[in-house]
């Protein structure tokens, strides 16, 4: 899972988990928490949609065109003045479009774990999917080779492989409870390198409220 902590740990990430906090009136620590539940289960999401050939096509042409990554060089735009509706539509019909039947089973969840009302879970992640999209678009346009096969290799940074990958899915699936949650945070944090600190630690220190 290094593109997350690639993306949470870096500058824009932090000019991302301030935006949205602002946005939906929560608390920054609690944004970057969910956004880090959240981010795996999207990619894995996506992985999943990628494995079939019209999925593939649907997500490539997605990433060339709407998500390129352009987002990410605007963030400023984005959140100035506070986020226009169409792009909360946005964001709320691409977790339908990836999650789909799945989406209650995540959303509920985060929710349940970080013991917050499922309202709050959909409306940053409503306003995160486009970023996440667009950094996935990024980090495909300059990593990948427009194949869904690189495109696979790309989203493996962001899910990890063969065992990650399928702890992901069973929560997509709903095959499992939430401890397949803590199994995928615990593999976040130990990527992060940082894990004794916990997941509210790392994200305090970028945040710089250590």
């Amino acid at each position: 899972m290094e593109a997350i902590m690639n993306l949470l740990g870096s500058e824009a990430g932090q000019q991302i988990i301030k935006g949205i906090s602002q946005e939906t009136k929560q608390d920054e620590g609690l944004t970057g928490e969910v956004l880090s539940m959240a981010m795996p289960m999207l990619m894995g999401a996506v992985k999943k949609n990628v494995a079939s050939p019209e999925g593939a096509v649907n997500i490539l042409s997605a990433l060339t065109s709407k998500h390129d990554g352009g987002i990410m060089d605007t963030l400023d735009v984005f959140f100035g003045g506070g986020v226009d509706d169409s792009d909360k539509n946005e964001g709320e019909g691409l977790l339908g479009t990836l999650l789909g039947g799945s989406q209650d089973n995540v959303v509920n969840m985060i929710a349940g774990k970080k013991n917050i009302d499922v309202s709050t879970v959909l409306n940053i992640l409503k306003v995160a999917a486009p970023i996440i999209m667009g950094y996935l678009g990024k980090e495909n346009g300059q990593k990948g080779d427009g194949s869904a096969k690189g495109l696979e290799s790309v989203l493996e940074s962001f899910t990890g492989s063969g065992k990650q990958q399928g702890m992901i899915e069973s929560l997509l699936d709903g095959d499992n409870d939430g401890s397949v949650l803590d199994d995928v945070a615990g593999m976040f944090m130990s990527n992060s390198g940082k894990s004794k600190g916990g997941l509210g630690s790392l994200l305090g220190g970028f945040l710089g409220k250590n």
